[in-house]
């Protein structure tokens, strides 16, 4: 049998992968599991969009290969428009945008179109580890950028190395972030844009986020930025946005030359997405509103935070995304065991923090997306399981 590459050694094991065989095997061991660990939405998709999708399904044109060049033309004209409505910034949908089969799928491959060996690809840590993952595969060398809690998870563009900046091509962005939940200024994008642009980078803005936000908060985004286009590219995820992970469909926006790029690399891999999910996510940009489920995580964000902090474990609520992040609460605990021993005592599931990254120790990520939770009861259990286990002393 034929040995696998090399390169498959440099990817550790998927974090997600690993909490699900530690969930799966205290299921078969008869445990009621309360899973606070993938964000990934409970909540149905719109009854608008899912109609959408059984029309689409009946147009013969969507069992077709879709040989457009850069999506479905409805897709990203919808996408544009939603854009420009949501953020005040307007895209061409020929030449600045790019139909993606998922943003994960689409931020992996930018790093296979950009990086050869002996470049540097900047990733934050704590952060998303596709982005490390896939700059280490095609080659290259990766600059880990620490976000600290004293700093506003925001990275010191100062504190990066002038051989790392000369090196790199790639800087990778994600606000609102995963895992920590904080939110980016417009202050620090025109940061940001001025760093790339004197170093020649392509900064990378992954917001799958964008539109999940709470009490009244709305996301700056890097593209409002003067002559951002000239060196960024954003990425957004209907997944989030409209309840529609099992969809795989997202959009990549900006600068031209990167779209283009991205496009000529992914046309020898894929043949986009199947038509009729295009047609039905151009619906849901159109207009679908997607509030009840922002409402809801919002309460979900209230139980969890303001139950725990009453217990004695202190946290402060995210504006933005699906994730409260928040301190290990007990001294000299790392937050692997923290989170072994929050399952084997209350049947509780987090993601320890060292699995986004070296500067993740000490921290535990729980998500307020949970599978069979009805206005709370499941957060309030976990609130409840938490709080008399015995772990927070």
């Amino acid at each position: 049998m034929a040995s696998p590459s090399k390169r498959l050694d440099l990817i550790p094991p998927y974090l997600f992968a690993e909490l699900a065989r530690i969930r799966a095997d205290a299921v078969a061991a008869g445990a009621d599991v309360i899973d606070l660990g993938i964000g990934d939405p409970d909540i149905p998709t719109p009854a608008a969009i899912r109609e959408a999708l059984a029309t689409a399904v009946e147009n013969p044109e969507t069992h077709r290969y879709d040989e457009s060049p850069r999506g479905w033309p409805r897709f990203l004209d919808s996408a544009a428009a939603w854009y420009e409505r949501s953020f005040g910034v307007a895209i061409d949908p020929s030449r600045e945008l790019l139909e993606l089969i998922g943003s994960k799928e689409g931020l992996a491959h930018l790093a296979w179109a950009y990086l050869d060996r002996g470049d540097v690809a900047i990733v934050p840590d704590p952060g998303y580890p596709v982005y490390k993952v896939n700059a280490l595969m095609a080659g290259a060398d990766v600059y880990e950028t620490p976000l600290t809690e004293t700093n506003a998870y925001l990275p010191r563009l100062a504190d990066i190395p002038t051989e790392v900046a000369r090196r790199a091509k790639l800087f990778y962005l994600c606000y609102p972030h995963n895992p920590t939940g904080a939110v980016a200024t417009s202050e620090f994008y025109a940061d940001a844009v001025r760093f790339c642009r004197d170093h020649d980078i392509l900064l990378v803005n992954d917001m799958a986020y964008a539109t999940v936000t709470f009490d009244g908060f709305v996301n700056p985004t890097v593209l409002q930025i003067p002559g951002a286009k000239d060196v960024a590219l954003e990425f957004h995820s209907l997944s989030k946005m409209f309840n529609m992970t099992g969809w795989r469909i997202a959009f990549a926006l900006g600068n031209p030359d990167a779209v283009a790029t991205l496009a000529r690399l992914k046309s020898n891999l894929d043949s986009k997405q199947f038509g009729a999910i295009a047609e039905a996510a151009a619906v849901a940009l159109d207009g679908v509103s997607n509030a009840d489920s922002f409402a809801e995580y919002a309460r979900r964000r209230d139980v969890l935070c303001d139950g725990l902090t009453a217990a004695g474990w202190p946290m402060d609520k995210p504006k933005a995304g699906f994730f409260v992040w928040t301190r290990v609460p007990v001294a000299g605990m790392d937050s692997k065991t923290f989170c072994a021993e929050l399952m084997r005592r209350a049947h509780v599931l987090a993601v320890p923090g060292i699995g986004y990254g070296a500067h993740g120790e000490g921290y535990v990520r729980m998500s307020l997306t949970v599978k069979g939770d009805a206005a709370g009861d499941r957060i309030a259990e976990a609130v409840r399981r938490i709080s008399t286990c015995g772990i927070l002393g």
